[in-house]
């Protein structure tokens, strides 16, 4: 069985079915002004990309070969090793944090802090073999503070760790992922392009009774309008589908190497459900009616909301989607701009009237309209259902989307992470895949959903400029953005 709701526990439940917890953020839908409101998309428009590729793929879910450092050639013979919840209830207690990188590490180690009486078993899931080997050799997962902080090492005895591939290993036991049967809690903590493909690809181990939390940069792209299509989609039987939850991470960490992570600005985490289990024929739930999540849906948020030192919270769907929405507004003007001219985030905001400051409010010009496009869609009824009566009133949603009132809150941001260096940045250094179009991509895409006249051509330049690897100085930014 899946563990008690504790006090705790019954909070997250709450959560899932009634008011949101911060009045600050805004209602259900009220009359808006024509100036704002855009044309609905044809009913013949094709999906974006990402669930196209979707809903094209008939294949079944693959099964997958959980290895273990035991399976590693010249891996000591030892015990077998345990299939996770053998008697029932470790399964239903473990965590599986997938993606073991800076985001992993964090929530990680500090679902590790939780006091005997409450601290979940987790099982790290790492994307390379190498790691593997890695692990084994090394002393666990390692947070460096700057200053006075010094270093905090969670010994790797407090972890499992597995690959997951569709191989199996030739040596060592042989064993499935959770032994053939269901995970009750995943973390997907890759980057933002490699989460729903991994969460398609665990289909085989997730049901109803599942929960997962999805914990990187960018939107969930699991939000309607395109969530409930991809649900109804892999998961045809009514109420088959896992609860999913998203995370907002304000933390600031970057790689010191496998397992080690700079953790430069600590600061805090919120978590919520994502409504996507309902058909589109359904009406939008009311705050007061929605469904209950699955008792793991509220364990996993209770953990990752009390979790020692990490600063969580659990908030309504609405709150969760608006601080996606806002963290957005600084991830697709940051991001892509110090990828491009290989500067930390203050250089950005040097010159409060100089060139960068144009492009920078021309992107946020062009985010602003899609964003009150945005929270005035019908698709948006069934998010902000989830909030109390009266609150996120569409006239407060547009003007806290309005130009003016992002660059004042991008430039207050902008001063408190001036000395930090993006993710984008240092994807580039590293000459790995950046995140540009789960940034300034979604931007893009959610215009051409909402309205296709809509002019996206700087996002856009921000997407061809980064992914084409260019570098550039702010005069030639300038002349390529502002000509």
């Amino acid at each position: 069985m899946a563990p008690s709701p504790s006090s705790p526990i019954k909070t997250a439940l709450g959560l899932f079915r009634t008011k949101s917890l911060a009045s600050s953020f805004v209602s259900r839908p009220a009359s808006v002004s024509h100036s704002v409101m855009h044309s609905p998309p044809s009913n013949t428009q094709r999906p974006p990309a990402w669930l196209q590729r979707h809903l094209d793929d008939a294949r079944p879910p693959p099964k997958l070969f959980a290895w273990t450092p035991a399976n590693l050639d010249g891996a000591k013979p030892g015990p077998v090793a345990s299939n996770h919840g053998g008697k029932g209830e470790d399964l239903d207690r473990r965590i599986f944090i997938l993606g073991v990188g800076n985001i992993g590490r964090l929530y990680a180690s500090h679902l590790a802090r939780h006091p005997p009486a409450t601290r979940p078993p987790v099982t790290l899931v790492v994307h390379r073999r190498e790691l593997l080997a890695q692990w084994a050799s090394g002393a666990g997962i390692e947070l460096v503070t700057p200053g006075a902080g010094g270093r905090s090492v969670c010994d790797k005895a407090g972890f499992d760790v597995e690959w997951w591939t569709e191989t199996a290993p030739s040596h060592g036991p042989v064993r499935e992922v959770v032994g053939g049967r269901k995970l009750r809690n995943l973390v997907i903590a890759t980057k933002a392009s490699a989460a729903v493909p991994e969460a398609d690809r665990m289909r085989r181990y997730l049901d109803a009774g599942s929960a997962v939390a999805f914990a990187q940069n960018g939107v969930c792209k699991l939000w309607p309008p395109h969530g409930p299509a991809y649900v109804a989609h892999r998961y045809p039987v009514a109420d088959s589908a896992p609860s999913f939850l998203a995370c907002v991470t304000s933390h600031g960490l970057y790689s010191l190497g496998p397992f080690r992570s700079m953790h430069a600005a600590a600061a805090d985490v919120c978590v919520g459900p994502v409504p996507v289990r309902r058909r589109h024929h359904q009406p939008a739930p009311r705050a007061s009616s929605a469904a209950p999540p699955c008792p793991s849906a509220a364990y996993l948020t209770c953990q990752i909301a009390t979790a020692p030192d990490l600063q969580g919270r659990a908030v309504s769907s609405a709150e969760l989607w608006l601080l996606q929405l806002e963290k957005l507004v600084y991830n697709a003007s940051i991001n892509p701009l110090t990828a491009l001219l290989r500067c930390k985030n203050g250089g950005l905001f040097e010159e409060p009237h100089g060139v960068v400051a144009r492009v920078m409010d021309r992107l946020l010009d062009e985010t602003s309209r899609v964003l009150q496009a945005l929270v005035v869609h019908p698709s948006t009824a069934e998010i902000l259902a989830t909030s109390a009566p009266g609150e996120h009133q569409q006239q407060q949603l547009q003007a806290r989307f309005a130009q003016g009132r992002l660059r004042e809150t991008l430039h207050a941001f902008g001063a408190k992470v001036a000395g930090n260096s993006s993710s984008m940045l240092q994807d580039v250094q590293a000459g790995k895949p950046t995140e540009v179009r789960d940034f300034n991509g979604w931007l893009v895409d959610a215009a051409a959903f909402l309205d296709p006249s809509l002019d996206m051509s700087a996002h856009q330049a921000m997407v061809d400029l980064v992914e084409s690897g260019t570098v550039l100085t702010k005069e030639e930014l300038g002349r390529r953005l502002l000509s």
